[in-house]
């Protein structure tokens, strides 16, 4: 086949293999598991993307979360254009990263002080290394399943793109760095109760997603949040959320808002930048006075607090902050959309699972109750993955991944939710 007849994602896919390892930035964009090659992505607007060959998709990816509101929103934009007629990194503090700190003290009744960061894993490590400093231990708790980024502690049975690859762990992280990590299934509070029990004065902090989200979609069962927050107190162990996902998603204070669990600290991410690579972490202002250079727990970033990147995510904050009716008008629409969804896969006669809470949502094809990382790999991949194409040639794009989340934002209009039903319809009836 000549150069001129491939598409032009094709062209560049070929050209990003020989420069980019596995041609992409991050593993679960490689699209290896569905079969496929990347989309090269050219433009966004409102709840569509186009590509490079300008096939145009319904999303609901949503840049794996950030845009909540819309895709190119008009006053995340040109909060960003102001921004950066001021210039682009000074390298010294600013009022808007202040601005930012108090924003999100406001909105979260359990942070106090809040650290900028560049990304969830970096909101995440920090958090991590908070917390056994102010404890004075070294081991946390981690679930099966659970993604909390890249950091070495943390590669033990990941979600996210760990489980796309078929690899829950990773070479290159040396065994001492994993070695006071323990691992609990989610949904288990006996799982967590037993580990205590084997290291009763050694565990600083167990780390959870309240939604699991990067094994699919996994919500809390009823008590499980709330059985985390007590071990945790009773034994002096903190308890952090990673709300890197679920934070500004589920309703303005994220998913401790919403179950109504207060955690010692939390990461952010994602919703946090507005598409603008920021992360955060905080919590209790005792714990946070630990981290330099008022505490000895050391953590830093040149471009930390950028105010580019602060524009970004304050703007969308602060229009979120100011529209609680946007919250119940997405999860109804949500709800909604997930319900059809449903209904169409029942009358097709799968075997699968619809997990969903407020705009997020997986599909499982497997006839097992999802509810944990063990529950999650019985998914059939193979059907997945020719559920997944399908929906692309109809102009849908879902996650190239089946342990990824499938997010609504507030700009999907019922138009195109119904376009998207009717296209499941065709591609399972």
């Amino acid at each position: 086949m000549t150069n001129s007849k491939k598409t032009k994602s094709e062209q560049l896919f070929e050209r990003a293999v020989k420069v980019i390892p596995g041609g992409v930035n991050s593993p679960v964009r490689a699209f290896g598991s569905v079969g496929s090659i990347p989309k090269f992505i050219k433009r966004a607007d409102s709840d569509r993307m186009w590509d490079e060959d300008g096939n145009e998709y319904i999303d609901f990816v949503c840049s794996w979360g950030p845009m909540i509101m819309s895709h190119n929103s008009e006053l995340v934009r040109e909060s960003v254009i102001k921004a950066c007629e001021n210039g682009l990194s000074f390298g010294a503090a600013t009022r808007i990263e202040v601005e930012m700190a108090e924003l999100i003290c406001d909105i979260v009744p359990s942070i106090d002080m809040v650290r900028m960061v560049n990304s969830g894993t970096e909101a995440v490590m920090s958090a991590i290394r908070t917390a056994r400093g102010f404890t004075g231990r070294d081991k946390i708790i981690k679930f099966s399943g659970c993604y909390h980024g890249h950091s070495d502690c943390l590669l033990v049975k990941a979600g996210s793109g760990a489980i796309t690859q078929g690899v829950p762990d990773s070479l290159g992280v040396p065994k001492g760095c994993t070695a006071d990590t323990l691992t609990a299934e989610f949904n288990s509070l006996e799982s967590v109760e037993k580990i205590f029990t084997s290291y009763p004065n050694d565990i600083a902090a167990v780390i959870v997603e309240p939604v699991a989200a990067n094994m699919g979609v996994v919500l809390p069962e009823d008590g499980f949040l709330k059985g985390l927050r007590e071990i945790c107190s009773k034994n002096g162990a903190l308890l952090i959320f990673d709300e890197v996902i679920t934070g500004f998603r589920m309703q303005i204070d994220g998913a401790q808002g919403y179950f109504g669990i207060n955690p010692d600290l939390t990461a952010f991410g994602k919703i946090i930048g507005a598409g603008m690579p920021v992360g955060a972490y905080g919590g209790r202002r005792d714990i946070m006075e630990m981290v330099a250079p008022l505490g000895g727990v050391y953590q830093a970033g040149t471009l930390s607090g950028n105010p580019v990147a602060m524009a970004a995510g304050l703007a969308q904050l602060k229009i979120l902050q100011s529209h609680p009716e946007y919250y119940a008008e997405l999860n109804a629409k949500a709800d909604k959309f997930f319900e059809n969804l449903r209904n169409v896969v029942q009358k097709a006669g799968l075997n699968y699972q619809l997990n969903h809470i407020s705009s997020l949502g997986s599909l499982f094809f497997t006839d097992e109750p999802v509810n944990n990382f063990i529950s999650a790999k019985t998914s059939n991949t193979n059907k997945y993955a020719a559920y997944c194409n399908a929906m692309y040639n109809k102009g849908i794009y879902i996650a190239p991944s089946q342990f990824e989340a499938m997010f609504v934002s507030i700009a999907h209009s019922e138009e195109n939710l119904n376009i998207v039903i009717n296209a499941v319809k065709e591609v399972l009836l």
